[in-house]
């Protein structure tokens, strides 16, 4: 199917769970031991290898790759290139989280450098999704504000599009999330994902474990926009599952897991999703 969809995003699903892909991620201090749960949870599982002696050589080794700019050190800056550098090399697709970008002018500077390396995808808020495509000089574009977005992410589609000469999907997360890359046909096309919580933003770390279930599923699909969509379907399904019987952000972190381990492909499936619109040009 040209388009992904939910049907694709429940064969991605089983695809998670027969082939358990292994995530690199260079991750925040914040992030690490919660954004590894929600791989293994989800079906896949996680090495944080983010020094500059081991990232390069490690992102030949792992299914997939996050780069996450959450708390970045000049240690793990370098660590950072290494690991895309690497990547690249051995065909692996990988992940950049501008975490902050916008906001801050060091990790603004590194996101800028990692955009040259063309990372398979993007997510992010949609704050960063805007301030990251006007480090391309994208009209229009830039001065987000970073981690704490206060922007739509329908607002942030022209930007995903402008980023796409450098990568090959781009997601804004919000209310409904948007995914915009590229179809198997080379259409450019953005898919809405509704659904999800508004405890997600009371818990740390659900965006960045979003990122990382992402480089997930870009291991076991036929192309990053389809891997992409299916890791935004899945959040997004368990969330609402998670928060049915949760009591408030304490109990929706557990129920969330169990969540995400638990829900099937029939679940996935059902997920509305639908596509806003086809651009003949990226």
């Amino acid at each position: 199917m040209p388009v992904p969809d939910a049907r694709s995003s429940a064969d991605a699903l089983d695809a998670l769970r027969a082939h358990t892909p292994l995530v690199q991620s260079l991750t925040n201090i914040v992030s690490a031991n919660f954004l590894t749960n929600v791989l293994l949870a989800a079906g896949a599982t996680n090495a944080v290898i983010d020094n500059p002696h081991e990232a390069g050589g490690f992102a030949a080794i792992a299914d997939a790759v996050l780069i996450n700019l959450g708390t970045p050190t000049d240690e793990q800056a370098e660590a950072f290139s290494l690991a895309a550098d690497g990547a690249t090399a051995a065909g692996t697709p990988w992940v950049l989280d501008p975490v902050g970008v916008g906001g801050l002018p060091w990790r603004t500077e590194l996101a800028a450098g990692l955009l040259e390396r063309r990372p398979t995808a993007i997510r992010g808020n949609p704050s960063e999704i805007l301030a990251t495509a006007g480090l391309r000089g994208a009209a229009g574009h830039g001065g987000g504000r970073g981690v704490d977005s206060g922007s739509d992410a329908a607002d942030a589609v022209g930007a995903a599009v402008a980023l796409l000469e450098v990568t090959e999907a781009v997601s804004a997360s919000g209310p409904v999330d948007h995914v915009t890359g590229y179809t198997t046909e080379g259409e450019v096309v953005t898919v809405l994902v509704p659904g999800g919580s508004p405890l997600l933003a009371k818990v740390t770390a659900t965006g960045c474990s979003l990122g990382a279930l992402a480089a997930a599923y870009l291991a076991v699909t036929p192309d990053p926009l389809t891997g992409l969509v299916a890791a935004h379907v899945h959040v997004a399904v368990a969330a609402e599952a998670a928060e049915r019987v949760a009591l408030g952000p304490g109990t929706f972190v557990p129920a969330f897991l169990d969540a995400l381990a638990s829900v099937g492909p029939d679940e996935v499936r059902s997920a509305p999703v639908s596509t806003k619109g086809r651009y003949s040009d990226s």
